[in-house]
């Protein structure tokens, strides 16, 4: 897997104060992305052993309560066994995963491995179209924001209700 970036202080991609891992490479390649310099898979940086160690070094720093990992694409078969990897090493933080497949288009593999280890997931492709700036946590209206809550269900959320529980999955 390469990355595009890591900051080692986010107040924007997910509640509290976290860090956030911009993964390189998207085959989508919406309209207007913010981020169009992390669309190649050969750009970026080599993720490594070491830079993977700084990276865990930098969530376990006490006042890091969340982990957020962009792209890119995330899920793309180049980087998804290293993002699965790498939050199954996330212990006792938020992690947050934005995706530009739905939820229901990740194979079931892949879901069943990465949902045991995340506790959001940001999902659909940015459309230009239903850009919103007023929306929390997300570009377009069409993205929606599953939380898993404490018996382990999957549910969609709306941060622009007061957290108010829109629609409950199966």
């Amino acid at each position: 897997m390469r990355y595009a970036q890591i900051r080692k202080l986010d107040v924007s991609n997910g509640t509290g104060v976290g860090i956030s891992l911009f993964v390189q490479g998207c085959h989508f390649h919406c309209f207007n992305c913010f981020n169009q310099e992390t669309w190649n898979f050969d750009g970026g940086k080599e993720w490594t052993p070491d830079v993977e160690k700084r990276f865990l070094e930098l969530a376990n720093r006490p006042y890091i309560k969340r982990v957020s990992i962009l792209g890119g694409e995330p899920l793309a078969d180049e980087n998804v066994d290293t993002v699965i990897d790498l939050c199954e090493k996330l212990f006792g933080k938020t992690i947050w995963v934005y995706t530009g497949y739905r939820k229901e288009e990740i194979p079931a593999p892949i879901w069943k491995r990465l949902s045991h280890h995340i506790s959001y997931l940001v999902d659909g492709r940015y459309s230009d179209k239903l850009r919103n700036p007023q929306l929390h946590f997300r570009g377009s209206s069409n993205q929606r924001i599953w939380r898993k809550n404490k018996s382990g269900e999957w549910r969609i959320i709306d941060f622009n209700k007061l957290n108010e529980e829109v629609n409950v999955i199966g």
